[in-house]
């Protein structure tokens, strides 16, 4: 005799448990992020060894914002808009600045893990994904970038340059991690793309200061060569400085405030916002590819 089945039965075969579906993902979730946590982990025990990278990150954008500060010191009064100080102006370029020069270096670390072979072992390891390997890399740089950040707004602070309220220093930290999180990814792709270290700061060093002179870091794009004014509304740089700059002279500023002006438009705090976004989705897209293949 066939034995029949029962319509819960049938249901069960066809369609399998759902809650079992749901632990499952669950579960490699939850490993993902202790992956993540214990190579997060690794990274700080090599900066506590190794505490000179902080200390040289930290003391490196303080002494540009004092030596730069004074070398402009008694620049005429009215030199820039609304009557502010160099150094007023100088201090959101080198909170840029430094958050970009921390995550450009993010790869060297991934590099050095290659060279040494100990990445070999975590692509072997029974990992639930690989990509914790880039997580953790780009939770430890925004990490430091975020306590660069700090520092500098305080020692801007001190010498004049003011200090944002809450919801303007809640909008710098959002600049700050849009920035990181796209260079990050760069530089995360520059490191397993190069076949070396030396390669890789080669390019940083390419990198590095010319985007920093091609931005208005330093000077507003008033005093800039035409051509130079158009390089510096294409740098991510210059849309990540310009708004914090807006809020550190402008106390009542919103999203709806026009913070930046380029030779093809106006735009203002939301567009500036979702054009980060845009290069940070743009970065990632290009080398999720390039991670597949090393990954695989």
């Amino acid at each position: 005799m066939t034995q029949s089945i029962s319509p819960n039965q049938f249901t069960e075969i066809l369609a399998p448990n759902l809650d079992t579906q749901i632990e499952v993902k669950n579960s490699i979730f939850m490993d993902f992020l202790q992956e993540t946590l214990a190579l997060t982990k690794r990274l700080f025990i090599q900066l506590k060894r190794r505490p000179s990278s902080l200390v040289a990150g930290v003391i490196q954008p303080f002494m540009w914002l004092i030596l730069f500060g004074a070398l402009f010191f008694n620049a005429p009064e009215n030199l820039f808009e609304n009557n502010i100080t160099y150094g007023q102006f100088l201090a959101p370029g080198i909170i840029i600045f430094t958050a970009f020069s921390g995550a450009l270096n993010a790869g060297l670390p991934i590099m050095f893990d290659r060279e040494f072979g100990f990445l070999n072992r975590l692509l072997v390891a029974p990992l639930a994904s690989r990509f914790s390997i880039v997580a953790a890399s780009t939770i430890y740089i925004i990490t430091l970038s975020f306590i660069q950040t700090a520092v500098i707004i305080i020692a801007s602070a001190f010498i004049g340059a003011g200090l944002p309220h809450l919801l303007g220093l809640g909008a710098i930290a959002l600049i700050v991690f849009l920035i990181v999180l796209g260079v990050t990814g760069l530089s995360l792709g520059f490191a397993f793309a190069l076949p070396g270290h030396i390669e890789l700061l080669a390019v940083i060093f390419v990198i590095n200061l010319p985007l920093l002179f091609a931005s208005t870091a330093l000077a507003p794009l008033s005093f800039m060569a035409g051509w130079l004014q158009i390089i510096a509304s294409l740098n991510p740089l210059t849309y990540a400085i310009e708004p914090i700059r807006y809020i550190y002279q402008n106390s009542d500023w919103s999203f709806a405030s026009v913070v930046m002006n380029t030779p093809w438009g106006n735009f203002n705090f939301v567009t500036v916002l979702c054009l980060l976004l845009a290069f940070d989705v743009v970065i990632l897209l290009s080398i999720k590819p390039l991670l597949s293949r090393r990954f695989a």
